[in-house]
């Protein structure tokens, strides 16, 4: 088959291609269906879990799509094809693969970023009975990341103080403040929520009660795009145990990027999914890499988000600028150009394999 037909237009078209392939790959399968929620045309919506491997396996690699909604048209793209090439017949013997399909269904479908409840999911795994993390240096440029008017005078004042504040400060701290990860503002950019969202306790549920209780390392690849050069997958060790920096290094090389030494595209980060997993199995040898592959130019990228955030804020989303923005963050996050699409999948198995690799030695 070839690459470009691994990957789907669409959430609905992606999640029938995904199961098609776990079926076809003999895979065990397992669906958690967020309640109260549908697609554009009605359709369900779901995280999708396959299961590959042995029962009572030693190690697991973790492939995850859609943690970022609208991302997972490229992670599904890379799922399908791990199993259409059957990636698990190069598995330890006693190891295992699960493969996540939109663990974030309601970003993925209607093609934003955040769940459902207007959370980025890799922000979300925080403890919420303490302090949350400070939302100072976001609060001083919400209004104008979410100006009230996406057109005229508003609009251009905002972007001029994003500016001014980019040349005082540099990008670097704009980039950090921005996307680091903000507790203060629902309906803002990268909103870390004030509970837990669903997505989040179906990933613990999944590892409580899917990855087998026996399973003492596991290696993670989670998927994401819209950050870096465009198709270049940037491997981003987000690490709790100061042994997974040598791992990774020895696993996947020197293109590694340590997301606490401040080495990567992206900002360091509160909240994320490394966390949740550390918190539901707390006696596992964790190495988790956000592998993210560049799609546009950043700034682009942040319109993008802006013009999703103001629709949900302050605009309607059945306006007619609505569809307009939904497809401006489609382009941002994710490309049918085949090329692109062929790079993107090629880099995702090469990691998957040596990840498998590693978790055998």
């Amino acid at each position: 088959m070839p690459i470009a037909e691994y990957f789907s237009p669409d959430y609905a078209s992606a999640r029938e291609r995904f199961r098609a392939a776990a079926a076809r790959a003999a895979a065990a399968s397992v669906s958690y269906v967020l309640p109260d929620h549908r697609g554009p045309n009605g359709e369900m919506l779901s995280l999708d879990v396959a299961q590959l491997g042995a029962a009572e396996a030693q190690s697991a690699l973790l492939v995850i799509a859609g943690t970022h909604g609208v991302e997972g048209l490229a992670g599904s793209g890379c799922l399908v094809g791990l199993l259409e090439d059957r990636l698990h017949e190069a598995l330890p013997t006693s190891g295992c693969l699960l493969l996540l399909h939109a663990i974030n269904p309601y970003g993925f479908a209607w093609l934003r970023r955040v769940t459902e409840d207007g959370v980025d999911l890799n922000r979300n795994f925080v403890d919420f009975s303490s302090p949350l993390p400070s939302s100072e240096a976001y609060e001083r440029l919400h209004d104008w990341l979410v100006p009230k008017a996406w057109e005229g005078e508003i609009r251009q004042a905002a972007d001029a103080a994003l500016g001014a504040h980019a040349q005082q400060y540099g990008f670097a701290a704009l980039q950090a403040a921005v996307s680091g990860g903000q507790y203060t503002r629902p309906g803002g950019l990268f909103y870390g929520g004030a509970r837990e969202t669903w997505s989040a306790r179906m990933l613990l549920r999944v590892l409580r009660e899917v990855l087998p209780a026996t399973v003492q390392r596991l290696a993670v690849l989670d998927l994401h795009t819209g950050l870096g050069p465009p198709a270049y997958g940037e491997p981003i060790l987000d690490a709790g145990d100061p042994g997974a920096r040598e791992r990774a290094l020895r696993w996947y090389g020197p293109d590694v990027r340590d997301l606490s030494a401040g080495e990567s595209v992206s900002a360091r980060l509160t909240g994320t999914l490394a966390r949740g997993i550390e918190r539901a199995r707390p006696k596992l040898e964790l190495t988790l890499i956000g592998l993210e592959f560049g799609t546009r130019p950043v700034m682009e990228v942040l319109t993008a988000l802006r013009a999703d955030h103001w629709l949900h804020l302050h605009g309607r989303s059945d306006a007619p600028e609505g569809a307009q923005i939904r497809q401006q963050m489609r382009a941002a996050f994710y490309s049918d150009a085949a090329a692109w699409q062929a790079a993107v999948y090629g880099r995702t198995a090469d990691l998957a394999f040596r990840a498998l690799r590693g978790l055998g030695g």
